[in-house]
């Protein structure tokens, strides 16, 4: 079994966690949150469970039932809330590195929880912000 580090898990890993029209994509993404739950190295974030609710209702079209479901396991993982401080810090970000908001608020709430990386689709493969790495799951995967 790989050695995990502290991750913020993005919502496209939850997501296609869901997406059985990408079974290769659905079993790395199952395999990676069941990896770093068990190991316990995994964070979201309110924005993300925010963000995967939105994908799951409108495109994914998911049963209310199966969506609190998920909601209910993912839970149990540590969250970080968005606060006001936070945002401050995810605008710095996107002048400081020409992010998105939404990017900035995830990369933000990775370094406020002591993440040391980032899993992440959406976002450059090997970016560094300090000393947060995004690494994207779905990229040569050991999975």
């Amino acid at each position: 079994m790989r050695i995990s580090v502290r991750s913020l898990i993005d919502t496209n890993v939850l997501v296609y966690a869901d997406a059985s029209d990408a079974p290769t994509k659905q079993r790395i993404a199952l395999n990676c949150i069941k990896e770093y739950r068990f190991q316990g190295q995994a964070v979201l974030s309110t924005q993300v469970l925010q963000e995967f609710v939105n994908v799951a209702l409108r495109k994914l079209h998911l049963p209310m039932r199966q969506i609190k479901e998920r909601l209910a396991f993912y839970q149990r993982f540590e969250v970080v809330n968005t606060s006001p401080e936070m945002i401050v810090g995810a605008l710095d970000l996107c002048v400081l590195h020409s992010l998105s908001f939404y990017d900035a608020l995830i990369v933000q709430a990775a370094m406020v929880s002591g993440c040391q990386q980032i899993l992440s689709e959406d976002m450059q493969h090997g970016a560094r912000f300090g000393a947060v790495q995004i690494v994207n799951p779905f990229a040569n995967s050991p999975y």
